[in-house]
């Protein structure tokens, strides 16, 4: 499913149109992002949890050539499915 299809199938579900469902969830994952920014977690009880990782700088290896690189310390936003959503992902 991508956005549009977000959008349309949450805007049949609200009385919201179209256009003040994507409104909503553009401001929804501005707020997510900002969040994630600041190296908070959003929390959605019933759904999951979003949140940074960190990765320490470190060596590692070409494939290609087998030469050593240097790889940089990165952040990487991470989802862990809540309990009641993995309960539902696999009761089938």
């Amino acid at each position: 499913m991508n956005k549009t299809e977000l959008v349309n199938a949450a805007a049949k579900r609200t009385a919201l149109t179209i256009k003040e469902t994507d409104e909503a969830l553009n401001a929804i994952l501005a707020v997510m992002e900002e969040a994630l920014l600041a190296e908070d977690k959003v929390q959605i009880t019933g759904f999951g949890t979003f949140d940074i990782k960190k990765q320490a700088e470190r060596e590692g290896r070409n494939p290609r050539t087998g030469e050593q690189i240097h790889i940089s310390a990165s952040r990487n936003a991470t989802f862990t499915p809540s309990l009641v959503l993995k309960k539902k992902l696999n009761s089938k």
